[in-house]
């Protein structure tokens, strides 16, 4: 762990030095307030040791104002007045612990394992919650994409950066397990990994899921809450479909990836946060940029790397892998034996246009895993829209009118909405009425 002493005696801060770095723990060292701040701006520490007595400043009164700087830091007051009172006061102000002083090196040892055992488990909560609903599996590494392929390469050099990455693609083409395989890839995969979905709340709730509120903020605001920016401190942070953003939180992610600075919704009080943010889309953000929907100067500043990720129509040649890994998935979730694909149903998927990409897959084979009567998954088992007898295929020899029709037809049967297969189509739910209304 990073551990930053904070002690007017240099006795004091070298011995504690030693004794942290015999245990491998990173050491930096400051002799006052305002050097202990300067620290905590410029770099990440897991643990502040704090004396309870810094010259004529209280130690007490540092504890918020590094909190402040560093949510998720551990601050241990290290004391020779200890009393319950100052224990009960340091807790208050929101101390990890507290040690005698002078300590000794297992007293030393016992309370950062405290801390790192509870930073493990605060890391595992933030990551279930983040996971919430996540029943598929990972992303797959192995393709015969020449444009996945590509992808991968440009995520795994961007994921040993501090750099923001931009995935863009369709809905259900894997984004979102692309960024948290990025995450594990990073310098951050110690920290958690966080998830907010931008078009699921409300503008209010939006802001308050991601920065955090105070008490009494709001109608229904009973409690403070630190919000997910400062649950990612130390880790990343995932915006899925930024192109939905509200404009007016949009200003205040510019000045939180620009400044690392925020506030909570209804707190004047300004945070540091050291986050590195991932965000995603399936729109075209150049197009709202010019239409006024997203702020130009924070297109420039997500987009420091960007990287796409093709739809699961361009990969024909991985169609086979995908649907047995699948499988093998669904099998054990259900608690069903193993099955196998046979070669008429796979070339009813390999011919499919997939417009819902991975995420209608993973439906199309737990359905049939679930459903299917035999060992090999048969062409009736994947569901009325695969059996289709359609020509239309991109490629064959249709009209752009037709294709066009088709591919729309196709989006909306397999959208919750049409506002989310606007979505997808990248128009507004309008421009689709219209145009079902035109096609019949």
């Amino acid at each position: 762990m990073r551990v930053l002493i904070v002690d007017d005696e240099k006795n004091i801060r070298l011995s504690l030095g030693a004794a942290l770095e015999s245990m491998k723990h990173d050491v930096a060292q400051a002799s006052n307030s305002a050097l202990a701040l300067n620290e905590l701006k410029r770099f990440t520490f897991d643990v502040v040791l704090l004396d309870l007595r810094l010259s004529q400043e209280s130690g007490l009164d540092l504890i918020e104002e590094i909190l402040r700087l560093s949510p998720r830091v551990a601050v241990i007051l290290v004391t020779a007045y200890a009393s319950i009172e100052t224990a009960v006061e340091a807790m208050r102000r929101g101390a990890f612990d507290y040690l005698p002083k002078p300590c000794t090196p297992e007293q030393l040892r016992q309370v950062l394992a405290r801390v790192e055992k509870t930073r493990k488990l605060e890391n595992r909560v933030a990551e279930l919650e983040s996971r919430a609903g996540l029943e598929s599996p990972g992303i797959d590494l192995a393709t015969h994409s020449a444009a996945m392929q590509r992808a991968f390469d440009v995520a795994w050099k961007a994921a040993e950066s501090e750099a923001t990455i931009l995935i863009l693609g369709e809905s259900g083409t894997g984004k979102s397990m692309l960024a948290r395989a990025i995450h594990q890839r990073s310098l951050r995969a110690h920290g958690a990994f966080i998830t907010v979905s931008c078009p699921s709340l409300s503008r209010e709730l939006l802001e308050s899921e991601l920065f955090g509120h105070t008490k009494g903020a709001f109608t229904g605001a009973h409690t403070d809450t630190l919000g997910k920016v400062a649950a990612a401190d130390g880790g990343t942070l995932f915006l899925d479909e930024i192109g939905e953003l509200p404009l007016e939180i949009q200003a205040k992610l510019l000045r939180l990836l620009q400044e690392r600075e925020y506030e909570r919704v209804g707190e004047t009080r300004t945070n540091r946060s050291n986050v590195r943010v991932i965000a995603a889309t399936n729109r075209n953000l150049q197009e709202a940029v010019s239409s006024g929907k997203f702020r130009e100067d924070l297109f420039y500043r997500l987009n420091v790397i960007s990287l796409g990720l093709p739809p699961l129509r361009e990969r024909v040649a991985d169609i086979a892998h995908l649907v047995s890994a699948q499988l093998k998935f669904f099998a054990v979730h259900a608690g069903k034996k193993a099955k196998t694909v046979s070669p008429a149903a796979l070339e009813h998927m390999r011919r499919y246009h997939w417009p819902g990409n991975l995420r209608e897959m993973r439906n199309v084979i737990e359905r049939a895993v679930i459903l299917s009567s035999g060992d090999e998954i048969e062409p009736q088992d994947l569901g009325d829209t695969m059996l289709e007898t359609s020509d239309i295929r991109i490629g064959g020899k249709v009209s752009l009118s037709e294709l066009e029709n088709e591919h729309i037809r196709r989006v909306v049967e397999n959208s919750k909405t049409l506002e989310e297969a606007a979505g997808i189509l990248g128009i507004d739910p309008a421009t689709l009425y219209r145009k079902r209304k035109k096609h019949g």
